[in-house]
């Protein structure tokens, strides 16, 4: 993944040593490299596809108008998970939605209402613009949306800054949490952290922004505001040892490998698969298998997303 230049992108960073996060098993000094074993399967996510309204210029998986790497996946090869969570009673509460923006999916109504009909709660990562309008009426008609959240985009408090990262959308963004506000929606946000601003003062902006439009976001709730660090895979980072955990007072079992997965439907693949993270849906040393079951095992920390997302950011795409 390539990163052009942007608010959010990583200033003056050396570049990452080609023989970090080479080896699944040892870290480039030869240490072990650190391991997640699923602790339970609480929130399972689907990338709806690739395909999006927007180009956003450090987007994680590289989302746009034009790539279709990740195809739409349709509500029939959805339900085997869901039959396979019943089978296994396994403890799973949510089910999540990423993409692209899920609602280019064309089926991604006829999903929700098998999802919600199953009882579980139901979060969609969106930012809320004109995709998502399409379906007002439909939305409203949902049954049990008082467990549906929608997750919007908003990558930073400033509309010149969010701009600067997502093309002209501002108004369009506020607008559509309005609509969602209005309607008595679950709403939260997700933004993203500049990288000499502090979450303090990141969170201090989003409140006064909620503030001004009656957004009922909770900014000082990390579930409600959810604040990615800057990313930037070829940028250097700290590999992850079996030693990190107590060196840096970091619980494994939180890390988001430990108790997430997402489906993907890769472009030319015959069926979906099952990845060990919501940022590398790619890559193949991330691809656990095509059923949750396969999919059980332990995940190596084995790439720079690891390290300065989930571990040192303390960052996780579950509420």
């Amino acid at each position: 993944m390539t990163f052009d230049p942007s608010p959010f992108a990583l200033s003056d960073a050396q570049q990452i040593s080609p023989e970090k996060f080479s080896d699944p098993n040892v870290t480039a000094k030869g240490e072990s490299r650190a391991r997640i074993g699923l602790r339970g399967l609480e929130t399972l996510w689907f990338n709806t596809g690739t395909l999006c309204n927007l180009a956003c210029t450090t987007c994680y998986i590289e989302s746009s108008p034009r790539n279709d790497a990740l195809v739409y996946i349709e509500t029939a090869e959805i339900e085997p998970f869901l039959d396979e969570i019943a089978r296994d009673n396994l403890p799973t509460r949510e089910i999540a939605f990423t993409g692209g923006e899920p609602f280019m999916n064309p089926e991604m109504l006829p999903i929700l209402r098998l999802c919600l009909g199953r009882g579980f709660d139901v979060l969609v990562l969106s930012n809320a613009m004109r995709p998502m309008r399409r379906f007002e009426r439909e939305l409203l008609d949902l049954e049990s949306r008082e467990r549906l959240t929608i997750r919007v985009s908003l990558d930073h408090f400033t509309p010149e800054i969010h701009e600067a990262e997502r093309g002209p959308s501002w108004e369009k963004a506020i607008d559509g949490l309005l609509w969602l506000t209005r309607h008595d929606f679950n709403i939260a946000v997700a933004g993203r952290q500049l990288e000499h601003e502090s979450d303090a003062d990141a969170r201090r902006g989003f409140a006064k922004l909620f503030d001004e439009y009656c957004i009922p976001v909770d900014a000082d709730d990390p579930s409600q505001l959810v604040l990615f660090p800057a990313m930037d895979e070829t940028a250097d980072i700290a590999e992850i040892t079996n030693a990190c955990w107590s060196i840096l007072g970091v619980d494994p079992n939180t890390v988001m490998c430990a108790t997430s997965r997402m489906v993907v439907k890769r472009k030319g693949e015959e069926e979906p698969r099952v990845a060990a993270c919501t940022l590398l849906p790619y890559q193949a040393g991330f691809d656990l298998g095509s059923t949750l079951a396969e999919a059980s095992g332990e995940v190596s920390l084995n790439h720079p997303h690891c390290a300065r997302f989930c571990v040192l950011g303390g960052a996780s795409c579950t509420t």
